[in-house]
């Protein structure tokens, strides 16, 4: 029996101790901070925004902050050999290490899940500039990825203490990209529960969907999934684990290419799906491909919808209902070496969900371009 519904039972009793307003940044260690600032200003539609490195007293490593509306990702880089952002780059390539959530009060936010069991990464320490001071703290989460709480109410600068704003003459125009709707992470066989757990006990989220692996499969690989998020729904970590199959999952294949576990997508919401993959495309952004067969029973399956079922497929952008509407979602490639992260693009027209009837065309993609490179 399938368990693709919405958890109630499941850690029922979850308080939203530890409010969060939103995620404040990503912050990806990278090989090249320079090249994927141009990369993602390019292809994704960001502009620049801070920048910390020589220029600024930093000597160890240096950092590109760029925006497109709610979304920040700070793109940093060693500047010598030795230091822990390299190693984590040798490991793993290029990949998420932050993901810094916006809270009122960072103290208490690292006191409560300190208190509740969370590892330590950071002590709540306090930065000041002429533009005021932000209160920052951190703890560690799956793998070598961490959340940061930030607070930021006495503070009035462009991004952080420590960073100058970044002028730049190239600033490309958006491609309608708002927020981080969700982010998803890959981890061991056996782990997904213990994650769970995590998040339930010691962060105060609560469980909304599980699906398992007859809703997450094909003819040939599967895996498992629960969705965790916060009180008021803007944080939202759906948690993957691999399930035996008779090939090897998208899972498996990146925690060999990651070397462990980590963040393998992250989800960010458009209000116009077509418009927005239109410019990406244009922008050289690859996409999974769909067999256009999926869009001749498009409307039985969902329903009428407001977009012409054309331009999806010629895009390529996948659509499913819910009770409370329907959404569209595509997925980006990989977007580095290693076959591991990628991004999805998704619009909500009042569905709460993540696609589930999307898993077998989507999975099925994956491991075409799996195939390709020879790792399915």
């Amino acid at each position: 029996m399938s368990t693709a519904t919405v958890a109630q039972n499941d850690h029922k009793e979850a308080q939203d101790f530890m409010p969060i307003n939103g995620t404040d940044y990503l912050e990806l260690y990278v090989s090249n901070s320079k090249q994927a600032a141009h990369y993602y200003k390019t292809a994704f539609g960001f502009k620049s925004l801070a920048y910390k490195g020589l220029e600024t007293g930093s000597r160890d490593f240096e950092s590109y902050v760029v925006e497109q509306d709610k979304i920040r990702l700070v793109l940093t880089s060693p500047l010598k050999s030795g230091t822990d952002v390299g190693r984590h780059i040798d490991k793993h390539g290029d990949g998420v290490k932050v993901t810094a959530l916006w809270v009122d009060d960072a103290t208490y936010a690292y006191n409560e899940a300190v208190k509740r069991g969370a590892k330590s990464y950071m002590e709540p320490k306090t930065e000041k500039d002429e533009d005021g001071k932000v209160v920052t703290s951190g703890i560690y989460s799956y793998g070598e990825v961490v959340h940061i709480f930030v607070e930021r109410k006495d503070y009035s600068g462009t991004f952080l203490p420590g960073y100058q704003k970044w002028e730049s003459d190239y600033q490309p125009t958006s491609t309608g990209l708002k927020f981080v709707d969700h982010m998803v992470g890959n981890v061991n066989e056996g782990r997904m529960n213990y994650w769970v757990d995590f998040y339930a006990n010691v962060m105060g989220f609560k469980q909304i969907m599980s699906f398992d692996d007859k809703d997450i499969s094909t003819e040939f690989t599967a895996l498992m999934s629960k969705v965790m998020s916060n009180g008021n729904g803007r944080i939202k970590f759906p948690i993957n684990e691999p399930a035996p199959g008779m090939k090897k999952s998208q899972v498996d294949e990146y925690l060999e290419f990651y070397e462990g576990e980590g963040v393998q997508h992250i989800a960010v919401a458009t209000d116009d799906i077509v418009k927005t993959v239109s410019d990406l495309k244009s922008r050289g952004v690859e996409f999974l491909t769909i067999p256009t067969t999926y869009y001749d029973v498009l409307t039985e399956r969902v329903g009428e919808i407001d977009e012409d079922i054309e331009s999806l497929r010629k895009l390529g952008i996948l659509v499913d209902r819910d009770d409370e509407g329907y959404l569209l979602q595509i997925f980006t490639k990989t977007v580095q070496a290693r076959p591991t992260m990628f991004f999805e693009i998704i619009q909500r027209k009042g569905a709460t969900s993540f696609g589930k009837g999307n898993f077998k065309a989507l999975f099925e993609a994956i491991e075409r371009e799996q195939e390709l490179r020879g790792t399915l």
